[in-house]
């Protein structure tokens, strides 16, 4: 290579190879060169384009390392909206389905897929150039995320022929991935990540490329959005089609598709789909149905938030059977003892289980639990683990009765039962003021999300704080020292400085989230939102009555008694006091909506929320001027229902109350022409 035109020619050639590999082992898990080679043929490409600098090139394989640090991401609008799936839980749902396409088109063909639980995002190529890579968002408006979705290796960078086109796929974390990285944190001492999903929206969304590219990501391409799928002009007529037109153009599409006309078939390929579940590389929560025809679904069109050309089938939660090895309770804020059982690990909709929760005492006579039993257990909305019941079966004498405590397993002081329990269940507490346990708590709950916002303030450092002395109550984290908390294990200067700005930003958190922070028993961030609202200081709340506490909603004579018990201990004063003195703000003023999006409508949170909880819901909805409320009426404007909901959702039902997802929330809080 004597001149710059062949080491020009040599680098392409190199790059060319370097993406064919990639995409044997990417793409078809076909790969036909050792991972030594490979990685020698990649760094041989690192140091050329280091060499010549002049002979960069976007779709470069090397891009792929990641190395772009945002200082955040900007807005795009999707030229071709993102939307969600109408959710079906039964054979009976999805025949309605089917049977309201045929009657349309009798010979309706089906598109039955594995639903990917992941993050979706939209990829757009110009002349077949990746140019942009967005999250969904709220279907109208996401996040450039291109420079973390160019360190995916199953994206391609180039298209094989230059078209000019957007596709929707699904990011996820590999299971494998997911192990290797909880494994790596754990030698670490850092907090594990909770399931793949959660990792792979977490790792898309760093500002840092490097971290994204370390993650293991990978994407399945599932949709064709729109554009050009061919050079001539000629447009695919299937579904089918498209995707067997992408994989020609070098996307990884999705796998275990069949096409399909009669339900028992769909429902038979739906079953096999599930059966998949333990043996996939992936995590699923379900199974896609489409139209297969494009001129059909454009027939049947779109409805406000969901094509009405595609339907969502979720698996029921997945159960497995373990063993039972202990059970241990835990002491929550307000002195409440919940039992938990330690449980041989098995893996489960996703992630591993050592503990699931046992909700009380109640549950374990009831259900027949005995330590030792061979257990069922599942996870709840798919998220939290809870023990179904004991294989009887399966006992072989070795199993014990399980008794709750006589003394709290944290302060070691007698416990008493709540009035109205029987002597041997019912709900058990401990009722010390200076019980460890509580203390830690109360000061975990101050610092959550939801109430006074302390990043980086978790369980592990707030336990380092008291067993150093640094804190004994909440008010006492205005009052800490940088130097005293950089000398803490696994801390240091800039964490602890971060801490510092961290509690002194959260002194304007506003007085709602202050009254929700204190932890007053059955004053959640609804309730605390509204006595803020009523109140307007903390003064005025102090010095309430009973008549004006349950003259605002959600509040009850239960609860606004129990609001006067709190202000009557002089303990839970002083703590108040000292937040004062602080310059903790205890006036409403900064909680006033930003938009009046929402202005004179009523919501009701039920169920489990895709990405936000339901405080930050509840923040979304006040913010654009609407009510929250944890009751459903006649005069509720919406209920906004995620995974297992319950009975809010049925009273709406039964009082026709209109009930949307977290999607449609987030597009009446952004109208598309605002968007």
């Amino acid at each position: 290579m004597d001149n710059k035109t062949d080491i020009k020619q040599y680098i392409e050639d190199l790059r060319r190879r370097v993406e064919y590999h990639a995409r044997r082992y990417y793409v078809f898990d076909a790969p036909e060169i050792s991972d030594f080679e490979y990685d020698a043929m990649f760094s041989e490409l690192l140091k050329l384009e280091a060499e010549h600098p002049e002979l960069d090139s976007p779709t470069s394989p090397t891009k792929r390392v990641g190395g772009a640090v945002l200082e955040g991401f900007s807005k795009v609008n999707h030229v071709y909206p993102l939307r969600s799936l109408t959710d079906a839980f039964s054979y009976d749902e999805l025949a309605a389905f089917t049977s309201r396409v045929r009657e349309v088109d009798e010979n309706a063909a089906f598109s039955v897929e594995p639903k990917i639980d992941g993050l979706s995002v939209s990829l757009s190529y110009e002349d077949g150039v990746l140019t942009t890579g967005a999250t969904r968002g709220n279907g109208t408006v996401g996040e450039d995320v291109t420079e973390n979705l160019k360190t995916i290796g199953s994206i391609p960078l180039r298209l094989t022929e230059p078209l000019t086109l957007t596709v929707r796929g699904e990011v996820y974390m590999p299971r494998e991935a997911f192990n290797r990285q909880n494994m790596e944190r754990e030698a670490a001492g850092r907090p594990l990540m909770a399931n793949p999903r959660n990792a792979a929206a977490g790792s898309l969304r760093q500002l840092d490329s490097k971290i994204a590219a370390s993650r293991g990501l990978d994407i399945f391409v599932f949709n064709f959005q729109g554009g050009a799928l061919y050079a001539d002009g000629r447009e695919p007529s299937s579904h089918t089609e498209t995707l067997r037109r992408m994989t020609e153009l070098g996307f990884k599409t999705l796998p275990h598709t069949a096409l399909l006309t009669a339900d028992g078939d769909i429902f038979d390929h739906i079953e096999a789909i599930g059966k998949m579940r333990d043996s996939l590389s992936f995590d699923i929560d379900g199974a896609v149905i489409k139209v297969d025809s494009l001129a059909l679904r454009e027939t049947l069109g779109e409805g406000t938030t969901t094509p009405k050309w595609a339907i969502a089938y979720k698996y029921p939660p997945e159960r497995k059977e373990t063993k039972l090895l202990d059970i241990v309770t835990a002491v929550g804020r307000t002195g409440v003892l919940t039992p938990a059982a330690v449980l041989e690990p098995v893996r489960i909709a996703g992630s591993t289980v050592s503990r699931a929760t046992l909700h009380n005492i109640d549950i374990i006579r009831e259900r027949d639990i005995r330590v030792g039993d061979t257990v069922i257990i599942q996870k709840a909305g798919d998220i939290i683990p809870e023990v179904v019941g004991a294989v009887a079966d399966k006992r072989d004498g070795s199993e014990t009765v399980w008794r709750m405590p006589e003394l709290c397993p944290s302060c070691g002081e007698r416990l008493v039962k709540d009035d109205g329990d029987d002597a041997e269940g019912g709900v058990v507490r401990c009722i010390n003021s200076q019980c460890p346990a509580q203390r830690a708590r109360n000061i975990e709950h101050f610092a959550e999300r939801g109430a006074m916002d302390i990043e980086s303030l978790g369980p592990s450092l707030i336990a380092s704080l008291i067993e150093a002395g640094l804190i004994c109550d909440a008010a006492d984290l205005y009052a800490l020292d940088a130097d005293a908390v950089a000398d803490l294990d696994r801390m240091g200067k800039k964490s602890a400085s971060n801490l510092i700005a961290a509690v002194e930003a959260s002194k304007s958190a506003g007085l709602s989230r202050l009254i929700y922070a204190l932890g007053i028993r059955q004053v959640g961030a609804v309730a605390a939102s509204a006595l803020a609202e009523r109140f307007r200081t903390m003064d005025a709340l102090i010095a309430s009555g009973t008549d004006e506490l349950t003259d605002v909603p959600d509040i009850g004579e239960v609860t606004a008694g129990m609001i006067r018990d709190y202000f009557r201990e002089p303990k839970n004063l002083e703590l108040i006091e000292k937040l004062r003195a602080a310059g903790v703000v205890m006036e409403a003023g900064g909680d006033e909506p930003t938009s009046s999006a929402l202005e004179g409508l009523t919501f009701v949170l039920t169920g489990t929320l895709p990405t936000m909880t339901r405080d930050e819901a509840s923040a979304l909805i006040r913010s654009a001027g609407g009510k929250v409320s944890s009751s459903v009426s006649k005069k509720t404007s919406y209920v906004v229902a995620g995974d297992a909901a319950g009975s809010k959702l049925d009273r709406a039902n039964a009082l026709g109350v209109p009930v949307i997802d977290e999607d449609a929330l987030r597009a009446m809080v952004t109208p598309q022409d605002q968007a």
